[in-house]
């Protein structure tokens, strides 16, 4: 059993117990589950932001421990004053320590999209999204059925959510539907969690006209963002680049200044 495969089984598992401990009924209770959405679409395409989604996790299975004892209030604030453009908050707790709190944490100080990132298998999870003030929520296609993604984004769609489909390869692309709001190319193969953003280079061309499109993981340089850019991409999910420094904010900050001078240069 793969990386991947371990995950969505026990994510099978929490979701259930989740399920049995908070009702629909309690999750439609909170003050964000009315409120409408900030479009992560419309912040990736603004022509004063690069396109950087900050993304705030403490760990993660390939490295047990990023930024154990970082505070979700101070980096995702920090972040936005960098000039990112969105927040990802990872809410898996078993293999990334985060948690639903997180986001919500982050939605008290934020006004920016914000992305739940977890390996999302039952439309419960995206009501849990939408309570906890999410704006955007994550399907990766490696570990759904094509009917699937469709049910789920359609689900998200209609609470107002905004879908990022993340693949991996070329074949996840016969799994995009008319729901999908932002594709995402992976770096990282979640079988064995190595990364080459060539990988998104390799696939960009083939991604439809019009679509819009982010590059994530491994993307560490001001050089990789500028490759990325030139390759048609909108968006740049960043995470463990940032969260590895002491002062995530200002590594994103830099990183962002950086891409700025390249281009400028």
């Amino acid at each position: 059993m793969n990386i991947l495969e371990k995950i969505v089984q026990h994510k099978k598992k929490e979701v259930a117990e989740r399920k049995s401990l908070y009702p629909v009924s309690l999750l439609e209770k909170t003050i964000y589950y009315n409120t409408p959405v900030v479009s992560l679409k419309k912040y990736l395409t603004r022509s004063d932001k690069l396109g950087v989604i900050a993304e705030f996790k403490r760990k993660s299975p390939s490295k047990p421990a990023i930024n154990l004892y970082a505070k979700v209030e101070k980096v995702s604030i920090e972040y936005m004053q960098a000039g990112a453009s969105a927040l990802s908050i990872l809410t898996d707790k078993d293999f990334f320590g985060g948690s639903l709190a997180d986001l919500t944490e982050a939605r008290k100080y934020n006004f920016c999209p914000i992305l739940r990132k977890d390996f999302i298998i039952d439309e419960y999870q995206l009501l849990e999204a939408k309570s906890a003030g999410a704006d955007a929520v994550l399907l990766i296609a490696e570990c759904l059925e094509k009917e699937q993604v469709k049910n789920l984004a359609a689900t998200a769609n209609g609470l107002g959510l905004e879908v990022l489909m993340e693949i991996h390869d070329m074949s996840g692309l016969e799994k995009l539907n008319s729901h999908i709001d932002v594709l995402g190319v992976n770096n990282r193969d979640l079988r064995v969690f190595k990364t080459d953003i060539q990988n998104s280079v390799n696939i960009a061309s083939q991604i439809p006209a019009g679509q819009i499109k982010i590059s994530e993981s491994g993307i560490r340089t001001a050089e990789d963002i500028v490759t990325l850019l030139n390759a048609g991409f909108d968006g740049f999910l960043i995470g463990e680049q940032f969260m590895k420094n002491a002062d995530p904010g200002r590594a994103c900050s830099e990183l962002i200044h950086q891409v700025y001078q390249l281009q400028n240069s």
